[in-house]
């Protein structure tokens, strides 16, 4: 697979933006700060890390040219499984991100609460997440760091 084979179909074609890039990981940073928070329950804390991960993923998508259609169902698993393309994120890390992702939709549909130890995934797989696209940029992207 490669990310044009998915134009049209999962995936749209942009110009890659630098600004929007930035907006993306700036939200991101602010996603996390969120989730640190232990004033907030944990539904609210793995909510707003499991929105960072998708802030990341879409800010990885953007630097390459690419961004998901929010108004077609999928577009959160698309950001994730599209992230070993994008910033080369290993497969288990993937597989790992997706099954936050089902978590969510599990957590969002039936009310069950969520676990410190879940909490904690998501927050450390949102932090590491962002330490790799930020590699990345550093080697891909230099000028826009």
């Amino acid at each position: 697979m490669t990310l044009d084979n998915l134009i049209g179909t999962q995936l749209e074609a942009v110009e890659p933006d630098r600004a929007g890039v930035k907006r993306l990981l700036e939200a991101a940073n602010r996603s996390l700060s969120d989730a640190a928070l232990v004033d907030l329950s944990n539904e609210g804390r793995f909510d707003m890390a499991y929105k960072a991960v998708m802030q990341i993923a879409s800010a990885a998508l953007l630097a390459h040219g690419y961004r998901t259609p929010t108004n077609r169902p999928g577009h959160h698993q698309t950001m994730i499984q599209c992230l070993p393309k994008t910033i080369s994120v290993d497969r288990d890390t993937m597989i790992l991100l997706d099954g936050l992702r089902k978590q969510r939709n599990v957590i969002d549909y039936s009310g069950d609460t969520v676990s410190a130890s879940m909490v904690n995934e998501a927050v450390d797989q949102a932090r590491l997440l962002m330490g790799r696209i930020r590699e990345w940029l550093k080697i891909n992207r230099n000028e826009w760091m």
